[in-house]
């Protein structure tokens, strides 16, 4: 905005526009003013335009935030320690936080933590932010810090980073606002690794959950798992009052129905709609799209210990198998792009960019079949919209095997209850990851031989090596190759078929305002509630 323009027009002025659209003034009154004024009209839009965008980039405060996830359960949680769906991570985000939080770029900026430093990369020393309080009162100290981190240890809690929590083999609070965490190894990732959605941090002794005492921005009012949630704001979060009175959550998990609810008005967003609704929003100028790009994506898991992915060629076949252009084309409607079977998305600086895709080729996986003695067999394949894509994805598969004399018979499930009953258990089936931030966090989450969601059975010690390896390689370029190598084992040796990375589509009403991409997910990164504001 320019100090002053030509007409003699200030920032002040500008301001008084801005109050004036606030307060309800229409633009047509604002430039009806103008040129009895004696300005032009391109002059008065011009101005007028700068107001309105400044009005809405003003976070409004008040208002109650009604959004719709895509699947939920009864076993819901609040404990951070066990969240599994994007559900638990968006309610645990408006209750709790992290000793960091990754930004727009995906670089981890201090949320509880005033700094983290280290001369090693192996000792940590973590300095919290003084005056932070939990929402019963209690004062935040190191030795909340201390609880929180030990918790993802014990076996007995089921903490969802268990193996990427097993490098930390130290804990000290060194005083009241200072924690010392030591690493089996060097470790530049740390900063990164705690702000993953786990590691929120709880009071000291905490074992019910349902209370969601957190020093998040909100405070639980209700909680009904597999139903929904209410918060409300927490006037004394200590970066001051969020804009929202309050928020709901719950899951619609047909996706027409969650676009048809933000269409009545029902709720403000709807989460990760499929591109083919996007025509159910055309002409309705009430409602937009928000894409982000963040490494998403459904993949099809044939366990290696189990038949036919213990068949040596059947996984090879059903790689070449996957039209992966088809996949982005008509299945994500081009919302999307071509992987290469491995987890590490293109825009991660860590990305395998010689690691080409397996190609469409039929014949290939005709021969590869028949090496495998499948060929002409039916291959059950369990599929459900609780992934994403994965019906179609099927459908696909199914249409090019139909074309070489291999059947592959899709067995649809319902959404409730997919994940605890099919995915990791049935032969071959679909999984829907959502994005990690560093290639670390993702093998030690999936392809580690003791990974918790190893979807494919995968093992290797030299996989494991390797990635202990890198863990502690501080040289960027020795790291690289080093994560280069593995991504060659995952597309070459893991049952894994990952054909395409995932745009993120959440569609919402343009009455919400302030909703950002992160690279940790939509809704920006589950974490919405504490940013976004409802224009009055």
């Amino acid at each position: 905005m320019t100090d002053k323009l030509a007409n003699n027009w200030t920032q002040a002025d500008d301001r008084m526009v801005e109050a004036a659209l606030r307060q309800g003034a229409s633009r047509r009154d604002i430039m009806r003013l103008f040129v009895a004024g004696g300005m032009t009209l391109a002059a008065g839009g011009a101005i007028l335009g700068r107001a309105s965008s400044a009005l809405a980039a003003t976070p409004v405060k008040g208002g109650h935030f009604r959004a719709a996830g895509w699947s939920s359960s009864t076993a819901d949680t609040l404990d951070p320690a066990k969240a599994s769906l994007s559900t638990d991570y968006v309610r645990c985000c408006s209750l709790y936080n992290r000793l960091t939080f990754l930004d727009e770029t995906g670089q981890p900026q201090l949320e509880l933590a005033e700094s983290i430093e280290s001369a090693d990369a192996k000792v940590w020393t973590i300095k919290l932010k003084p005056g932070i309080t939990f929402h019963d009162g209690k004062a935040l100290t190191s030795e909340d810090v201390v609880f929180s981190m030990k918790r993802h240890l014990d076996e007995a809690v089921g903490s969802k980073v268990n193996s990427i929590a097993k490098q930390m083999t130290g804990f000290k609070a060194v005083d009241p606002l200072t924690v010392e965490i030591t690493l089996a190894s060097a470790n530049a990732d740390l900063p990164t690794i705690l702000a993953m959605h786990h590691f929120m941090i709880v009071a000291d002794g905490t074992t019910d959950f349902s209370k969601g005492n957190g020093t998040g921005p909100f405070k639980l009012e209700t909680f009904d798992p597999g139903v929904k949630s209410v918060v409300v704001r927490n006037e004394d979060y200590f970066k001051g009052p969020v804009p929202l009175d309050s928020f709901e959550y719950f899951a619609i998990p047909d996706d027409t129905a969650r676009v048809n609810a933000l269409l009545s008005g029902d709720i403000h967003l709807a989460a990760s709609i499929k591109p083919q609704l996007l025509r159910l929003m055309e002409g309705n100028e009430g409602v937009e799209s928000s894409v982000s790009t963040s490494g998403n994506y459904t993949n099809m898991n044939m366990r290696l210990d189990m038949a036919p992915g213990d068949k040596a060629g059947f996984i090879e076949g059903v790689k070449c198998l996957l039209d992966r252009e088809l996949i982005v084309k008509a299945v994500m409607r081009g919302y999307g792009e071509v992987a290469n079977d491995q987890p590490i998305p293109p825009m991660n600086a860590f990305h395998n960019a010689d690691l080409k895709a397996q190609s469409f080729d039929p014949e290939k996986a005709k021969s590869l079949f028949e090496k495998a003695g499948v060929l002409g067999e039916t291959i059950p394949v369990v599929a459900s919209t609780a992934a994403s894509h994965s019906v179609e994805m099927a459908t696909v598969l199914q249409q090019a095997g139909s074309k070489i004399g291999m059947k592959f018979d899709i067995q649809r499930v319902p959404s409730d209850g997919y994940w605890s009953n099919y995915w990791l258990k049935a032969p071959v089936h679909f999984g829907n990851i959502n994005p990690r931030p560093t290639p670390d966090i993702l093998f030690s989450l999936l392809y580690d031989s003791a990974a918790p969601w190893n979807e494919s059975q995968y093992k290797s010690d030299t996989f494991d090596k390797m990635m202990i390896e890198a863990r502690g390689e501080l040289d960027f370029a020795k790291r690289k190759a080093l994560y280069d190598d593995m991504q060659v084992m995952i597309a070459n040796e893991a049952g894994t078929a990952i054909p395409a990375f995932i745009s993120n589509i959440d569609a919402k009403s343009n009455k919400l305002k302030g909703l950002k991409p992160n690279p940790l997910g939509g809704q920006m990164g589950y974490a919405m509630a504490e940013y976004v504001w409802l224009e009055s």
